[in-house]
Parts: C-alpha cells; sequence; structure tokens
C-alpha cells in the first residue's frame, strides 16, 4: 500500500473556540489508483490533503493527530528537513484556482524550472525539460509560451502549467484539489482526461478532492464521502454510485445534472435526514 491513513484528527485552535474539522477518518491508496474524497465546502477535504504534507499551521493554532504513512513512513512525525524531500518530490499538488498557484511576476517557464532546480538532480537543461513538460500537459507551441507570464493565459492554459509543475518532481501522489472548480465545463472535461491520461502513462496515484459526483464516475477507482468531517460512506466508485447507503451520499448524487431530465432547480440536501441517519450511527 503507497499511502495509508489512520485516525486522522485536525482541530483548528483559536482564542475563544476549538473547531474540529476532521474527526478520526482512515483511508488506503495503492499505487496508480485513484480515490476520489468527495463533500461540499467545509466537509474537511482540503485540509485532509493539506495534512500529508502539513502545509497546515503549526501547534497549537491546528493540532493534527494519527497517522499518515507513504510507504510505511509517518508523515506526521517527519522531521521538517526530511519532509521537505516528501513536499512536491512524492506529493504533488493541484489547487482549484490556477492564478493564485503561480507567480505573476515570473513567466511560467521560470516557475517550472524552479521545481527542476529543487528537486530534480538528473536534469541539466532546465528550458528544455520545461518545454516537455509543457508539451506533455497539451501546450501548444510550448517553446514560446515558455516565456510568457500568467495573465498571458487563459484559465484552462494555467492549469495544464500547474500541472506541469506537479508532474516536473514526478510524484507518487497528485492531489487534485478541485483541479477544474474556476473552468468551463469544456476545458474540465479537457483537464479531467489529461489527468486520467497522466495517471495510465505515470502509473501515479491521484486523491481527487471535489463536490462534484459528476466528474468521479469513470475517473476513481474509489471514492470516501466526507461530511462534517468524517468519512460517512466509502468503497468502489462504481458500487457507491450504483447502491449509496448513506442518507448525504444519495443527496449528493441526486443532484448530479442528468441529460434529459427537467428540473427547475437541482435538488437541496436534506439535512434533518441526514442528521437522523448520522444520530442512528452515534
Amino acid at each position: 500500500m503507497l499511502l495509508e491513513v489512520r485516525d486522522l484528527n485536525i482541530r483548528f485552535n483559536s482564542r475563544h473556540s476549538k473547531v474540529d474539522a476532521v474527526r478520526g477518518i482512515s483511508f488506503s491508496l495503492e499505487r496508480g489508483k485513484t480515490l476520489a474524497i468527495v463533500g461540499e465546502s467545509g466537509s474537511g477535504k482540503s485540509v485532509t490533503s493539506m495534512s500529508l504534507s502539513r502545509l497546515l499551521p503549526p501547534a497549537p493554532k491546528c493540532v493534527v493527530e494519527g497517522q499518515a504513512l507513504l510507504d510505511g513512513v509517518n508523515l506526521l512525525e517527519l522531521p521538517e528537513r526530511q519532509l521537505r524531500k516528501v513536499r512536491g518530490k512524492r506529493i504533488a499538488y493541484v489547487f482549484q484556482e490556477p492564478s493564485t498557484s503561480l507567480n505573476p511576476y515570473f513567466t511560467v517557464g521560470a516557475q517550472i524550472a524552479e521545481a527542476l532546480k529543487f528537486h530534480r538532480a538528473d536534469v541539466d537543461d532546465f528550458r528544455s525539460e520545461s518545454v516537455r513538460l509543457l508539451e506533455k500537459v497539451g501546450i501548444r507551441d510550448a517553446g514560446s509560451r515558455f516565456n510568457d507570464y500568467p495573465h498571458q493565459m487563459s484559465g484552462g492554459m494555467k492549469q495544464r502549467v500547474v500541472i506541469a509543475m506537479a508532474l516536473a518532481c514526478q510524484p507518487d501522489i497528485l492531489v487534485a484539489d478541485e483541479p477544474t472548480t474556476a473552468l468551463d465545463v469544456t476545458i474540465e472535461a479537457q483537464i479531467m482526461d489529461l489527468l486520467r491520461e497522466l495517471r495510465d502513462k505515470e502509473g501515479m496515484a491521484i486523491i481527487l478532492i471535489t463536490h462534484n459526483f459528476g466528474i468521479v464516475d469513470g475517473f476513481a477507482d474509489e471514492v470516501a464521502v466526507m461530511y462534517r468531517g468524517k468519512i460517512v460512506e466509502q468503497g468502489e466508485t462504481a458500487e457507491v454510485l450504483a447502491s449509496p447507503k448513506h442518507e448525504y451520499t444519495k443527496a449528493l448524487i441526486r443532484c448530479i445534472p442528468r441529460l434529459g431530465v427537467k428540473q427547475d432547480r437541482l435538488p437541496v440536501v436534506d439535512y434533518a435526514a441526514v442528521a437522523e441517519e448520522e444520530a442512528s450511527h452515534a
């Protein structure tokens, strides 16, 4: 098993309150497989993924407990110096808003080259390798685009650049955190197809963070549904979609727009029914 997360708890502390953002979740990920973590905003998806590389604020502002085992090594107890070799090199991230992931003062080529300098001792010609990565993610005329600044690119192209930066370090795990939220549906499909193609070619594992069950089917091998900091249902994607057990999972699936089905508005989540089910399992 490539990654095993066991009994993960994340708590945020402020002067006046404590918030348990993640409560005792566990999941695993095999090499070359995709796990989708699905839930609405605030359910704990992103903080879960960021805790794997300890990208959250340090204690006492944020307290992370449990285990995150990467090839048997607990990342939550790893010294900072060793953890730097994990970030980017073994676990890389693609976030939902590419404009905030790229520095507007540097060309996209320089930003990819920087990742290569820190994590790829085997690369001598940073420009050539950066251009190759831009070509790999489907950017045309990559040699010229190497010198472009982020503002000269569309949202879809910027997201491809961010993916190229993540791939530069040849990671074992790619965390795609809402990678298509800021994009229109046509570009969304292109980005998901690109991630699928890269996963199959590179053999890397993917953790897909999303609120949208519509992009999970046909992409993820397994799915974990999060609600209020807990995983309320998990299993093989096809099985969960075909026969959801938890009321919250059923509600999210009902929200998927379907061709030929006319609705005045999307269904709303019946939180009363979800709370009742949560109480029955407490």
